[in-house]
């Protein structure tokens, strides 16, 4: 099996909870908190407080869905982007925007918009776990490190075996720090992978090719760091999530200031915080492996692709008036006209930074059939869409 489809399709029903891995590939789960009551639970749709946003509406945001078809298109360099998964964002010192990716492809589009195999299967396309992007006045740039000829992951791998997907990222001190999660293979069979550990690098804003550092994050009870993050009231929240395939359970740290490298603090069942990794409480189910919490008006807005469905086109929003819940009311926000087929859609979150007619939040697209990627370049691309609170 190549690395392609040994990333990315294994990856994809993952985060589709189609199926639990084999029990030896999961992280043991968190110690269980029998004390977390169903009030504190996705499934619960209380009526939000008069404080938590209300979904309006949303649209397609047709700039940035736009503009990065027509960068992937463009062949005017043939070691750049033409597709991935992801899709963070951070806006950096100066005014650009990083765009901070998981698996990419690299290379040349065909006029009839197919793509050539991957090196490892014989073509020219390279596929890297790992790249950024960054956007001034609409105008995209790929970041990989390596040369022109030989891309590498920006977030190299320590061998072959090991491969490091993307989190969300922040800035602290002038540096960019970005949350990766550390996968390693352990057999030779389709399921023999499993999640190691969460990790932070920083980048210097004006060398993006390689970190200045990477630190160890907390990794020791089957939580991976960081769905989201939100800067809110002199602390950094970061969200996690636990995944059994399916449920999978959001859990909540905090840190003091600007940067992951400070003191973590854990939300504990009965609304307290705690030191110890150990104590940190289910906070609801539901959530995907890459959501999002956004500050808007008065109140907090969770966005997610719904999990509690198998394959589903649906992305909903909870909300709630504290960064740290209880996340209720669910609401429908959007459906993804993408999903027929083999043709799924996943991990939906904000980019509260990027300018649009909303609250901009984006998701991917993905096949279950690795050999849709070569012949329509198009599905593996995010996609954006506006979001209006009333």
């Amino acid at each position: 099996m190549t690395r392609f489809r040994a990333a990315l399709i294994p990856l994809a029903a993952t985060l589709l909870g189609l199926t639990a891995l084999p029990s030896q590939a999961v992280a043991a789960p968190p110690k269980p908190v029998p004390s977390v009551s169903a009030d504190r639970s996705a499934t619960t749709l209380t009526s939000p407080s008069a404080c938590a946003p209300t979904v309006k509406g949303a649209a397609t945001d047709a700039r940035l869905t736009s503009l990065f078809t027509a960068y992937g298109n463009d062949n005017s360099r043939l070691d750049d982007w033409t597709g991935a998964d992801g899709t963070y964002s951070l806006r950096l010192p100066g005014g650009r925007e990083l765009w901070i990716f998981s698996d990419t492809f690299l290379g040349r589009i065909n006029p009839d918009g197919s793509r050539p195999p991957v090196v490892e299967e014989g073509g020219t396309t390279v596929f890297l776990n790992n790249t950024f992007a960054t956007e001034r006045d609409g105008r995209l740039s790929t970041i990989h490190a390596g040369t022109p000829d030989k891309p590498v992951a920006v977030m190299p791998p320590r061998d072959r075996n090991h491969w490091y997907w993307a989190g969300d990222a922040t800035l602290a001190g002038g540096l960019v720090e970005v949350t990766y999660q550390e996968y390693e293979r352990y057999g030779t069979g389709a399921w023999d992978w499993r999640w190691h550990r969460n990790v932070v690098a920083r980048f210097a804003p004006g060398r993006l090719d390689r970190p200045v550092s990477v630190h160890d994050l907390p990794s020791g009870h089957g939580v991976s760091w960081a769905s989201a993050t939100l800067k809110d009231g002199g602390y950094t929240y970061v969200y996690g999530v636990e995944d059994l395939g399916s449920p999978k359970y959001m859990h909540l740290a905090r840190v003091k200031g600007q940067s992951l490298l400070g003191s973590w603090e854990y939300l504990k069942a009965d609304n307290t915080w705690s030191p110890d990794e150990a104590d940190s409480a289910r906070i609801m189910s539901g959530v995907a492996n890459e959501y999002s919490v956004t500050k808007v008006g008065d109140g907090y807005v969770l966005i997610t692709h719904d999990t509690t469905e198998v394959l589903s086109a649906n992305i909903v929003a909870y909300s709630s008036c504290s960064p740290f819940g209880p996340f209720t009311g669910k609401q429908h926000v959007y459906t993804t006209p993408e999903t027929n087929g083999n043709i799924f859609t996943y991990n939906a979150h904000a980019h509260p930074e990027v300018s649009g007619k909303g609250l901009v939040v984006s998701y991917n697209v993905n096949s279950f059939v690795n050999t849709d990627h070569y012949r329509d370049s198009s599905i593996y691309r995010p996609r954006f869409i506006d979001v209006s609170f009333g």
